[in-house]
């Protein structure tokens, strides 16, 4: 391994999961540089998965969610500091206090925030709240804790429906409503949409789909909101839940390939330039990244999740200080699990890159089965209710690109032509709710015209 790429600056911007995996992979792996982490937030880097579950339901204060250090990665923590500006020729971070920092390499770990109501005046209402950061927890726990008489959820994806299996936990009515037809179906296409809808309604939600929130009502405090359907929900407390906009807007006059979809980058994490020039001094980790992937025709996946994170970390911070045929790629099945009503939901691949799914193992009548995801002959995914433990078996499958349906030995029935039904998987721009995992085309960025003079 090179002595220069074990020395010198590197600079994380974003003091989350990715950004503390990343500084410590560094350290494990001989970095004797400089290295300074970036983040917004006042807090060091803490866990999100237990936000929408352990702290709303009180179990845990949203202060004890902090992520425990593998080992101390001897980094300047530059907290509650904005970045707000790249110069990639002058090899400088610029930060919300006027100061900068330069850097040899530089890694973009920003993540996302939450989708925000999109009327200002009505988001400001006291009462309505999103859930992202450990500060919207502690402020939604509290107001949870207080009993309120109904809790209105806007968005139905994975966020949504957790926030209201917490609040059917506590005993509180909620009333979720949803653009597309049924809760989670931009993630797991229509025919497990329906037991999710069914879950809900067995747990007493008040379930309304097919309809959007036209506007929130209140005098400065949050009393209810007016629907698409001409109907009117009363409620305490409104969540709004509508999926996550990435933070790229400081890169804005980077030349970098960030648009709202995230920053484009190579299978090494390396960050393309908006004319897809990859650049060798600046990598991108975690959910604000977009990556090619062989499995779905090296289209550029986005994914929101925790293992994701991880390991897209470790795979930058090894290639941020090795040499070119040292580096490897970054190569992870999307995986992603969610916990609620009672029920354990766990993914692997891609379901919206599918056309046709099979009941595999289990029933939806027993709310405990494998749902596997083809495309055009081949398995792409598996979800597990209540069956986690065939998954890594799948995960194999599509590692091995087999066919689908799933061969003999991969399910407990006869999978005849009958059973096999196509997956419903709906325009995501129809939908209250954002993709946990989506694929994002080929162009880094746009299509770019260059004029030549005639003659």
């Amino acid at each position: 391994m090179s002595a220069d790429l074990l020395e010198g600056r590197i600079v994380i911007v974003g003091a989350s999961l990715a950004g503390l995996r990343a500084a410590e992979t560094l350290r494990a792996e001989g970095f004797a540089g400089s290295l300074t982490v970036v983040g917004d937030e006042p807090h060091p880097p803490y866990d999100r998965p237990p936000l929408s579950k352990q702290v709303l339901l009180g179990k845990v204060s949203a202060d004890a969610t902090g992520l425990p250090m593998r080992r101390d990665p001897e980094a300047e923590w530059r907290l509650g500091v904005r970045a707000t500006g790249l110069d990639p020729v002058g090899k400088r971070v610029l930060l919300g206090d006027g100061s900068s920092l330069p850097f040899d390499r530089l890694l973009i770990a920003t993540g996302t925030r939450a989708r925000p109501w999109p009327v200002p005046e009505e988001a400001a209402l006291d009462g309505v709240f999103t859930l992202r950061t450990s500060d919207d927890a502690a402020g939604l726990a509290e107001r949870l804790a207080a009993g309120p008489r109904r809790v209105l959820v806007i968005g139905a994806g994975f966020t949504g429906s957790e926030i209201a299996s917490v609040c059917r936990e506590r005993g509180l009515e909620v009333t979720v409503t949803e653009r597309g037809p049924a809760p989670l179906v931009g993630a797991l296409g229509g025919t497990l949409s329906k037991l999710a809808a069914a879950m809900q309604r067995a747990h007493g939600v008040d379930l309304r789909c097919g309809v959007t929130v036209t506007s929130l009502r209140g005098d400065g405090r949050f009393t209810g909101a007016d629907l698409s359907d001409g109907t009117r929900v009363d409620a305490d407390v409104c969540v709004v839940a509508m999926g996550a906009v990435r933070n790229v807007e400081w890169l804005t006059e980077s030349g970098l390939a960030a648009d709202p979809r995230g920053i484009a980058c190579d299978a090494g994490c390396r960050a393309f330039t908006m004319y897809g020039i990859v650049t060798d001094d600046v990598f991108v980790a975690g959910d604000v990244s977009r990556f090619p992937h062989p499995l779905y025709e090296y289209q550029l996946l986005s994914l929101e999740h925790w293992r994701n994170a991880v390991d897209q970390a470790e795979v930058a911070a090894h290639n941020m200080i090795s040499p070119g045929p040292l580096r490897r790629p970054h190569l992870a099945v999307p995986t992603f699990w969610s916990s609620q009503f009672g029920y354990n939901i766990k993914s692997v691949g891609v379901p919206t890159f599918s056309d046709q799914v099979v009941v595999a193992q289990g029933s939806l009548e027993e709310h405990r089965l494998v749902m596997a995801y083809g495309y055009r002959g081949r398995l792409t995914a598996a979800v597990t209710v209540n069956m986690a433990k065939s998954l890594e078996y799948y995960e194999r499958l599509i590692e091995t690109a087999a066919p689908f349906p799933p061969p003999p030995g991969a399910s407990d029935r006869r999978l005849a032509a009958e059973v096999v039904l196509p997956s419903d998987v709906p325009d995501p721009s129809r939908l209250s709710h954002g993709p946990t995992v989506a694929l994002t085309g080929y162009l880094p960025d746009r299509r770019l015209v260059l004029a030549r003079p005639a003659g």
